[in-house]
């Protein structure tokens, strides 16, 4: 029996690109066997991709960009990844929707609360792309807001460590782990999971995150049936 019935996944663009640019094969067919194991238990899955491993918004306004066309490539980067992600569970079996927040048929579907519940209740993982189609908004909040709407019973964020620390692991020896947070703290302390907005959405309509390594191969299996590798955020 899966811990979670429905879940919103969200992926790193950085963690696609296994260190890179661009999209690493081997690490796209990872993710893509990954989450065939979940599917294959009966969860239903949306996804968000974000596209970091292409073009980043925030960083094109800083290097000269108008920040709305910025976000906006970043909105396609977003499709990008999710069309690739697509192909790799096509081949491994895996039946799926990308659905975009702006309209590019035949690229994608159009988003719609309805259109992805009924996919998911039919058995198709739905990916969802080009964030919340507005500027101003990253796929933090995009995940956030997706995970709302689907009524998802859990936000997995799947990044490259294996949970939420004290401080930035990668800097900091001596930062300890959560075991489980909660968002009031997560905001005090000024933790960097998600983006303001991100975290104060799943609050306000009591969304829990669940933070943990998804580039170690099998790790999304071993959140979903109940073992502890990660750290959850709750009211």
């Amino acid at each position: 029996m899966a811990r979670f019935k429905r879940i919103l996944l969200k992926l790193s663009g950085e963690s696609l690109a296994a260190g890179g640019t661009g999209i690493d094969m081997q690490r796209l067919t990872e993710y893509a066997a990954q989450i065939k194991e979940v599917h294959d238990m009966g969860v239903q899955i949306g996804i968000v991709i974000g596209g970091g491993n292409i073009f980043r918004g925030l960083q094109g306004a800083k290097k000269g960009f108008d920040r709305v066309k910025g976000d906006q490539m970043g909105m396609m980067a977003t499709v990008i990844n999710s069309l690739a992600l697509s192909s790799a569970l096509d081949a491994a079996g895996v039946k799926n929707k990308v659905l975009t927040a702006i309209r590019m048929e035949p690229v994608g579907e159009f988003y719609t609360k309805w259109r992805a519940i009924e996919a998911m209740e039919q058995g198709m993982v739905c990916i969802f792309s080009a964030g919340t189609g507005s500027p101003y908004f990253t796929t933090d909040t995009g995940s956030s807001l997706r995970g709302v709407e689907i009524e998802a019973d859990v936000m997995l964020k799947g990044t490259r460590v294996d949970g939420i620390y004290t401080a930035d692991p990668e800097k900091d020896p001596t930062a300890t782990k959560f075991t489980d947070i909660t968002y009031e703290e997560v905001l005090a302390r000024n933790l960097k999971v998600m983006d303001l907005s991100a975290v104060v959405m799943c609050n306000d309509n009591n969304l829990p995150i669940y933070v943990f390594n998804m580039d170690v191969v099998g790790n999304l299996k071993k959140v979903m049936n109940g073992e502890e590798i990660g750290t959850l955020v709750h009211s």
